[in-house]
């Protein structure tokens, strides 16, 4: 359990040191995993809302933070180009985020043109029936993610990587919470930069 819950600290220092030093990136964080509790919350009374709430308003804004404000340039923090940063992402890296995330927006389109999604669903009675199916494939979507990059981690790395990443991905809203609820304050002290000394975030 030690060396488990070693591989998750590290896995979540390096997440937030390579891809979280923009303090607006922070920001965006705490709305967004103040979004995913709300998920949390709502995937056993609603599962559609559920779904909606997790991909427009927690899924959206956290890529928007990470593709927009996170710095692409040479890390001078970690020494670290950031071609190296995608190559030793343990998750999903920009790019594998970028399949991810047409994906899930071209299934609407997919559900329009074919609304019963080759015979899966019955035939929408309706808009409120159409975005009841696009919820479900995006449930689907975010669980087949995961499943995904869990398995593909137990094959090219080890069980305990896969695991360690699965939970961290689960429990990140509450990290997220923790570690980045003063962002918006360090914002408007005009802040834009963490220091990222390691001393703050163990």
């Amino acid at each position: 359990m030690s060396s488990f819950l070693e591989v998750l600290r590290t896995q979540r220092w390096d997440d937030h040191r390579y891809y979280h030093q923009s303090r607006i990136n922070q920001a965006l964080h705490l709305f967004s995993a103040v979004s995913f509790v709300c998920t949390y919350v709502l995937v056993f009374t609603d599962p559609v809302a559920a779904a909606l709430a997790g991909w427009l308003a927690a899924m959206c804004t956290r890529q928007i933070g990470h593709f927009f404000f996170e710095p692409k340039e040479y890390d001078n923090v970690n020494h670290a180009t950031y071609e190296y940063k995608e190559e030793v992402k343990v998750g999903y890296n920009l790019k594998r985020k970028v399949v991810l995330m047409s994906v899930w927006a071209a299934s609407p389109f997919v559900l329009y043109f074919n609304p019963t999604l080759f015979g899966i669903f019955d035939a929408p009675d309706g808009v409120g029936e159409f975005i009841r199916h696009v919820a479900v494939v995006w449930l689907f979507i975010a669980a087949a993610a995961l499943i995904f990059r869990t398995v593909q981690l137990f094959i090219i790395k080890d069980v305990q990587t896969g695991l360690a990443w699965v939970t961290k991905i689960l429990t990140d809203p509450f990290h997220d919470i923790k570690l980045y609820h003063m962002a918006p304050l360090y914002l408007l002290r005009g802040e834009l930069f963490d220091t990222m000394t390691p001393e703050q975030h163990v």
